[in-house]
């Protein structure tokens, strides 16, 4: 059987990586496979949203480079948000240079991020050299990566060979690359002709592009329901960010909650039809 038809719990129980066990094990405690994406430029706005959130999501998707005034007591309340609510961090930091640079920039400069974010990704594009160098700051301090294989916006050139590379280079270092930034499931991509597939796989996928009420963006984003992602693409994590809080500056915490929750329960309930399957 697929791993992903397991349920998240006896997933955890297979996973080496402290990240990815520690991800799907607060997933089933909160029953809860949302993460929220909070992509605003100030402090003020990116601490409500969060904490406004943070009791319905399993994971917090930043862009920390984005925050214009970001200072760096600003990391300790993420993380005491994290702690109150019971839920992981995910940079999305994106690397994609060489293995050097990218380990300079994952544990130095004024982020700091390998220091927080339980979960940050990369592009394969350099090769295998930027998985190496991130594992070399990430790997001691229990930490995972996500490689984007695929992304959800329209002509993306993250497909096909390109995601087939992407996951054989995952395939060899499982003990930090814990999954994907992807449309769907993993198995059997890549897999090269005469050999043989590993059925212990268990790569998490977390997909971005997911909404309740609309189809795009009119900046290239396309959207699919959590039925669609999660029941019938088989991923594990949906991904949403304006859907839920709408304008940053604009907070009403009564209708980001009331949104939050329609998300959490949209998962969760697409996340048990694929477990009838």
């Amino acid at each position: 059987m697929p791993a992903h038809l397991n349920t998240y719990a006896d997933r955890a129980k297979h996973h080496i990586n402290p990240a990815a066990k520690a991800l799907l094990e607060t997933v089933e405690r909160k029953q809860s496979n949302l993460c929220v994406s909070v992509d605003v430029t100030s402090s003020k706005d990116f601490l409500s949203i969060v904490d406004t959130v943070g009791p319905y999501v399993c994971l917090i998707k930043t862009h920390i480079d984005i925050i214009e005034d970001f200072e760096p007591s600003l990391i300790p309340r993420l993380q005491e948000l994290s702690t109150k609510h019971d839920f992981l961090l995910f940079e999305d930091r994106k690397f994609a240079d060489i293995g050097n640079t990218v380990a300079l920039q994952y544990s130095s400069g004024v982020h700091k991020i390998a220091t927080w974010a339980h979960i940050t990704n990369a592009h394969p594009v350099p090769g295998p050299s930027i998985i190496k160098g991130l594992a070399t700051v990430g790997l001691p301090l229990g930490r995972g990566l996500l490689l984007l294989a695929e992304m959800s916006t329209a002509g993306t050139l993250a497909r096909d060979a390109y995601t087939e590379d992407a996951v054989r280079m995952a395939r060899g270092v499982r003990d930090f690359v814990i999954g994907f930034v992807a449309q769907g499931r993993m198995e059997g991509v890549g897999i090269r002709e005469g050999t043989q597939r590993d059925e212990t796989e268990d790569f998490l996928i977390l997909t971005p592009g997911v909404g309740l009420d609309t189809t795009g963006d009119g900046l290239g984003q396309q959207y699919r329901t959590p039925e669609q992602v999660v029941t019938e693409s088989g991923c594990d994590i949906i991904i949403v960010g304006r859907g839920i809080y709408g304008k940053p500056g604009n907070l009403v915490v009564g209708e980001v909650q009331r949104q939050a929750e329609r998300y959490k329960e949209a998962g969760w309930n697409a996340y048990l039809q694929r477990l009838n399957f």
